[in-house]
């Protein structure tokens, strides 16, 4: 399982940030688990209701964070992906990587990745933030997220 030697997770204090939440309608269990601990972690960061937004799939990830990132200080982008019996799965993976990876950079906005990737669903409920996971990536993604856009905040006003 993925996680080994992960900083705890902390919540920076981010009021007054705008927050972006992407979430896919795939998986839908999965996914509203994520957006629920997402919703949670800024909640905890003093951030005042996140945009939330539904996208058909992982694919379509990408362009509606860049769009997100146009608008907000820090982005989330909430998905699953679950391998099948073609190659599919590591184009998917890879687009969604590249992808959320070229917003970040083009825009200047930080994107936290809460794109699951896994073997099977068993793996992708163990990262989904359950009371019996052991990882809790729409947690993790956010937090990210939000303690990035402060550095970049932070960087942007000569106080790095």
């Amino acid at each position: 399982m993925s996680g080994e030697g992960r900083p705890r997770t902390s919540v920076p204090q981010a009021g007054g940030l705008r927050l972006g939440i992407a979430a896919i309608r795939w998986h839908e269990d999965l996914i509203e688990q994520m957006l629920a601990r997402a919703v949670a972690a800024a909640g905890e960061a003093g951030v005042a209701e996140p945009e939330v937004v539904r996208v058909p799939g992982s694919v379509e990830l990408p362009v509606v964070c860049q769009q997100l990132a146009r608008q907000c200080d820090a982005v989330v982008a909430l998905g699953a992906v679950i391998r099948g019996g073609t190659p599919h799965f590591d184009y998917v993976c890879d687009s969604v990587t590249d992808g959320l990876t070229r917003v970040a950079l083009d825009e200047s906005t930080a994107v936290g990745n809460g794109v699951l990737t896994c073997d099977t669903v068993e793996q992708a409920v163990a990262r989904a933030g359950f009371d019996d996971s052991i990882e809790d990536k729409g947690f993790e993604a956010t937090a990210a997220a939000l303690d990035t856009a402060l550095v970049l905040q932070r960087l942007r006003d000569g106080n790095g």
